[in-house]
């Protein structure tokens, strides 16, 4: 774990930010990558900068509400301080999404078409962007109660909570979650589906894995049914998303002509 990788005079380049714009940039060229051949491709970088922006914001607004209002409630003037760390992947997504959303719209590009080339490169992205949490020593899991786990030193978060005790490794496992989630998204975009059908199995399979390791994290306040923020999100993505899955099949039934009897 390393949070600063090194320093230029009183210059601090840390590990978050360049493992996550190597994210960013890996998640792009996948992405162009998998556009090869369709009229979306063309819309790629103009379209970043709109996703990038959402992403951040509702990152932040996530990560201060969900995650640590107890905290930023009674520091307000904080909430913006968004260069002293805390935003929330969730947030991201949605985020960046909701984005996408208003830039199909003004273009007139079927969002669902466009979701469904993206999927794979952004939960790939999301794979790497864990390393970038590991380094940090964020997205921290709970005491493991043995010898087996990992040990963050001193001067990491993980270390101000627990100090040396062994804890879950529940952001690396979420990035390999992330990339058993890629390999099968790229396993059946090879397969014809009702447009949007893949990007909504992306959403339930990552939703899914987030949902199980989050027992294992320790950074994260409880709510009802002890469950963390990121639980119940990944529960109304999950239910949303199945919802979403049956309307599309219904409808592209609808779309198919009864052969003649």
């Amino acid at each position: 774990m390393r949070v600063v990788l090194f320093t230029i005079g009183d210059f601090q380049v840390h590990s978050y930010g360049v493992v996550v714009a190597l994210a960013v940039l890996l998640a792009l060229g996948m992405a162009r990558y998998l556009a090869e051949g369709t009229p979306y491709r063309e819309h790629l970088s103009n379209m970043v900068p709109y996703m990038f922006v959402g992403a951040i914001l509702f990152a932040r607004i996530w990560h201060v509400f969900f995650f640590q209002w107890e905290y930023y409630s009674k520091h307000l003037t904080e909430i913006v301080y968004i260069w002293q760390g805390g935003i929330a992947i969730q947030g991201a997504l949605i985020g960046g999404f909701i984005a996408m959303i208003a830039y199909t719209r003004k273009h007139r590009l079927s969002f669902w078409r466009m979701a469904d080339i993206l999927a794979p490169a952004i939960v790939l992205g999301q794979s790497i962007g864990r390393i970038a949490c590991f380094l940090n020593g964020d997205a921290y899991g709970s005491p493991t109660g043995s010898g087996f786990g990992i040990v963050y030193p001193e001067g990491s978060m993980a270390y101000d909570a627990y100090g040396s005790q062994p804890l879950w490794p529940a952001e690396i496992w979420e990035g390999q979650w992330d990339l058993v989630v890629f390999v099968l998204l790229i396993l059946l975009r090879n397969r014809k589906w009702p447009a949007g059908v893949l990007f909504l199995t992306y959403n339930i399979m990552y939703a899914f894995g987030r949902f199980a390791l989050e027992w294992l994290r320790g950074d994260s306040p409880r709510y009802a049914f002890q469950w963390t923020a990121g639980q119940w999100t990944s529960f109304s993505v999950i239910t949303v998303s199945l919802c979403m899955i049956v309307l599309h099949v219904m409808l592209e039934r609808k779309k198919t002509p009864l052969p003649a009897q």
